[in-house]
């Protein structure tokens, strides 16, 4: 069973239950200092002169259907941010672990607030999701990766399963054997993954979706004697913003439920 629950995260975590999450994934807005927006739009083809053409010479019409928006700009990021997170401790397992979802803008601030908050003791490891799509700026080195701060809320009793970590090929299979090379190398702390595809099915049209497979990944890792559910609530900006049922989308708070 699945229990979605979709509001401001600062409201709706006080009121689930108490210790019965081994994971909480937070992924906030960046503090881009811009509007955040993802228009959409729906194509019929046409017999008549539609206003956009397309293969084959073929015309369509086409629609604009309601677009995400949201202002992603904070004068005080961490004060936005850490409550939130303070609200999502007291619903963690003794043995759970917290992903925190950022870039550079604001990585930095947030591991030095979090090790306030937790204790240096707490922070396990940072993963880097990198990533190759978008634009190449010529006056700097393009940035083309996230991070994600790992805590855990007991150092020496965590969750990790090795065994359900999913395989990727080795770049050298004739080094290794064809044991080794049939059953792939776990990854790193480095993922290269995928955007979502603009037209794909997990496409939401929430304008910095993230892509469910990295989430799957620590779900599969980090909770695995939890039940296969997971309850998601979405934070809210102080700005109106639209709600979102996925919990890979941008600003979400993921907890997945112990048995």
């Amino acid at each position: 069973m699945k229990r979605i629950v979709l509001g401001d995260n600062a409201a709706v975590l006080p009121t689930l239950p108490r210790r019965f999450a081994r994971l909480v994934y937070v992924d906030p807005p960046f503090n881009t200092g811009k509007v955040q927006a993802r228009k959409r739009i729906r194509v019929q083809a046409t017999a008549g002169q539609g206003t956009r053409g397309g293969f084959a010479g073929r015309r369509y019409e086409v629609e604009k259907v309601a677009s995400s928006t949201y202002a992603d700009d904070f004068d005080d990021y961490v004060g936005f941010l850490l409550p939130r997170i303070e609200a999502a401790l007291r619903c963690m397992t003794k043995d759970a672990s917290l992903f925190v979802h950022l870039d550079y803008r604001e990585v930095h601030y947030v591991k030095v607030a979090l090790d306030r908050l937790l204790g240096r003791d707490k922070f396990v490891n940072e993963i880097v999701w990198a990533y190759d799509y978008g634009g190449r700026p010529k006056k700097r080195w393009p940035a083309k990766h996230d991070t994600l701060l790992w805590y855990a809320l007991d150092p020496e009793n965590y969750v990790f399963d090795f065994a359900a970590i999913d395989r990727i090929p080795y770049m050298a299979p004739t080094l290794v054997g064809a044991e080794k090379a049939a059953r792939g190398k776990t990854p790193t702390d480095v993922w290269w993954h995928t955007i979502v595809p603009t037209n794909g099915h997990e496409r939401t049209g929430y304008p910095t979706q993230k892509p469910l497979g990295v989430l799957e990944r620590l779900i599969k890792v980090h909770s695995a004697r939890a039940a296969p559910c997971s309850t998601s609530s979405p934070a809210a900006a102080p700005r109106a913003r639209p709600p979102r049922a996925t919990a890979a989308a941008s600003c979400s708070s993921t907890t997945t439920p112990t048995r």
